[in-house]
């Protein structure tokens, strides 16, 4: 009774420790992958695998294959750069991408570069195309054309990315300064030209100041003279005339005012001042 018992007991314990190989065999032959990630599987035998694997459960053989989990989500990186302008001028540019990696080339990155793919690559040919597009500039442009030139790195440099497996998602230039001496040489000149738009200003209202007063002293003369040729030609009578026409609007004047009464009376005439109470 005593043997059977014992005899239970030790396959119990050997079914126990074969299941648990098992579960550790089961274990260690299946891998996750996340979503948003994909693997690129190493085999002993055979190297890398041409196919990587997408998110799910897969399968491996342990101790002669092993995954390597890369990142499918786009990431921000920022690269910054000192270069020469086309007229030797030293400008401090920052440039800022959003990038990925091709998931159908993600063997060939893991040959090639390796998961620190974007930290091989990407200084190195953002550098190449910054100092390369920036060099066709003067600094004058890079400031009036920066759109463009921002455009043009972008072209320039997703097709470098491209070579390396790497999908560039977005290319923005976000910063660009110049030296302090050539940025003071720039306020300077805006100055310059603020101070000539304002001297090109006032004399050119001068102009208009001195060509309105010869046009005005051309009007008196031209008005003095037809005075003068229609006093020599109707003599007296056009002098008397003026004069009935000035009194009239005096009169005119008068009698609209409450404190003056005018009395008529013969060869003589007479004007009240009444002040009122």
């Amino acid at each position: 009774m005593a043997q059977a018992a014992a005899n239970a007991l030790t396959n119990l314990a050997r079914a126990a420790i074969g299941l648990g190989v098992g579960a550790t065999a089961l274990n260690s032959s299946i891998y996750d992958v996340d979503g948003g990630t994909a693997a690129v599987m190493f085999d002993r035998f055979r190297g890398v695998l041409p196919k990587a694997s997408l998110e799910g459960t897969h399968f491996l053989i342990p101790l002669i294959q092993s995954p390597t989990i890369y990142d499918l989500r786009t990431r921000p990186r920022s690269i910054t750069s000192v270069t020469g302008t086309k007229d030797l001028q030293q400008v401090n540019l920052t440039l800022r991408l959003l990038f990925r990696p091709d998931v159908d080339r993600l063997a060939e990155i893991h040959m090639t570069r390796g998961p620190d793919y974007d930290e091989r690559v990407l200084p190195s040919i953002g550098n190449e195309v910054l100092k390369a597009t920036v060099a066709q500039y003067e600094a004058e442009q890079l400031l009036t054309m920066r759109a463009e030139v921002s455009n043009q790195v972008a072209t320039a440099l997703r097709k470098r990315a491209n070579d390396f497996g790497i999908v560039l998602e977005d290319v923005a230039l976000t910063h660009l300064a110049f030296s302090s001496e050539y940025s003071k040489a720039i306020e300077a000149k805006q100055v310059s030209q603020q101070e000539a738009e304002r001297s090109k200003f006032i004399v050119l209202k001068s102009e208009q100041e001195r060509e309105a007063a010869i046009i005005r002293a051309e009007g008196e003369s031209e008005s003095a003279r037809l005075i003068s040729q229609a006093t020599k030609s109707a003599g007296p009578a056009l002098v008397e005339l003026r004069r009935i026409e000035a009194a009239r609007e005096v009169a005119e004047t008068l009698s609209k005012s409450r404190n003056v009464m005018y009395l008529p009376g013969g060869n003589s005439q007479m004007l009240l001042g009444l002040s009122g109470n």
